[in-house]
C-alpha cells in the first residue's frame, strides 16, 4: 500500500505516515527518537582557559571575553557566557 492509503486507513495525516516510513528506511524502526537527556555545556572545553584568563585579568567585561573566545574560534552568545560564569560562582561587581 502507499503511504497515503495507509494514512487514510488509520485516519492520520499522510505527512505523518511519510515521516514514519522515511524513519523506518533510515534507522530500521519507525519509533520516535528518545527525548530529553543531558547536553554537554558548550564552554566546558574552555573552562580552564576562561578561569585562567579571569584570574590573570579579573576586570574583563563579558563582551571582552566574548571577543577573546571568538578569536579562539568559540562563538557563543553573551547569555551563555553569563550562565557559565554563574555556574562557576564568578560574579562581576
Amino acid at each position: 500500500m502507499t503511504c497515503q492509503a495507509v494514512a487514510d486507513l488509520h485516519g492520520i495525516v499522510s505527512s505523518t505516515m511519510t515521516k514514519w516510513c522515511c524513519r523506518k528506511k533510515e534507522s530500521g524502526t519507525p519509533a520516535a527518537k528518545p527525548m530529553g537527556g543531558h547536553r554537554p555545556h558548550k564552554l566546558a572545553d574552555e573552562r580552564d582557559w576562561l578561569l585562567a584568563r579571569l584570574a590573570e585579568k579579573p576586570d574583563l567585561t563579558l563582551h571582552a571575553l566574548l571577543g577573546e573566545l571568538s578569536d579562539r574560534g568559540v562563538v557563543v552568545v553573551c547569555d551563555m557566557l553569563w550562565r557559565f560564569l554563574r555556574r562557576e560562582e564568578i560574579t562581576f561587581k
